[in-house]
């Protein structure tokens, strides 16, 4: 049986070659390429033949949650595993509605990390104790409301302008960025406000902070 190849994808260098040590040991699994943030990965998963991507949640230029999102229409056929430093009941949703079939934690990857690979291989989702715990809760929430999660509230396009003004770029630079216009990127910043309910940059900031797209 072949090994399942692995697309690794974290901007921390020393974090891949931890994750790497603990992946070779494994005879049934192999790195066989490496990313430093979520657009190289995109890149990487339309070039390469691999069959599971071990993606980061925050990293720059485009976010892990990004890069699940648009894997899951250029490459629908590979799994997904998300790592995060943080037991955030939010990133873990975000996670599954990008298309994430299990979520890892930094702290525990020597413990989860092989387990989660294999269950995802298998098409089954991986869950650590903390993520079956924010499931039920989830769940009895939306019972107690009589309403179902919310969906995602910025469009794609969205989320890619709101990480980089979180990221303290100026209209004038998002604009070069995405080949887009100044004009363009002032337009989709008064949406999101409006959208949010948010006043200002510092504002934008946060929410990008509690969604998962820039690490506090």
């Amino acid at each position: 049986m072949q090994p399942t190849k692995i697309l690794l994808a974290d901007d921390h260098a020393l974090v891949r070659r931890g994750i790497r040590l603990i992946l070779d040991r494994e005879p049934d699994l192999e790195v066989v390429a490496e990313a430093s943030d979520g657009s190289e990965a995109v890149s990487l998963a339309r070039s390469q033949p691999v069959d599971l991507a071990i993606l980061d949640i925050a990293m720059p230029r485009m976010t892990g949650l990004q890069a699940a999102r648009e894997l899951s229409v250029v490459r629908p056929d590979l799994r997904v595993l998300m790592l995060t430093m943080y037991d955030n009941e939010q990133y873990f949703f975000q996670a599954l509605k990008a298309g994430a079939s299990g979520y890892v934690l930094k702290s525990v990857l020597d413990r989860d990390l092989v387990e989660a690979c294999r269950a995802t291989m298998r098409g089954e989702p991986f869950l650590y104790a903390g993520a079956v715990t924010a499931l039920v809760r989830s769940y009895l929430d939306r019972v107690r409301q009589g309403v179902d999660v919310p969906q995602q509230i910025l469009t794609a396009r969205e989320e890619e302008v709101l990480k980089l003004v979180a990221e303290g770029n100026s209209s004038k630079e998002i604009a070069e960025l995405l080949t887009i216009s100044v004009k363009t990127v002032e337009r989709h910043r008064s949406n999101m406000l409006q959208k949010l309910g948010l006043r200002d940059r510092l504002d934008l900031t946060r929410y990008a902070i509690r969604a998962g797209l820039l690490e506090p």
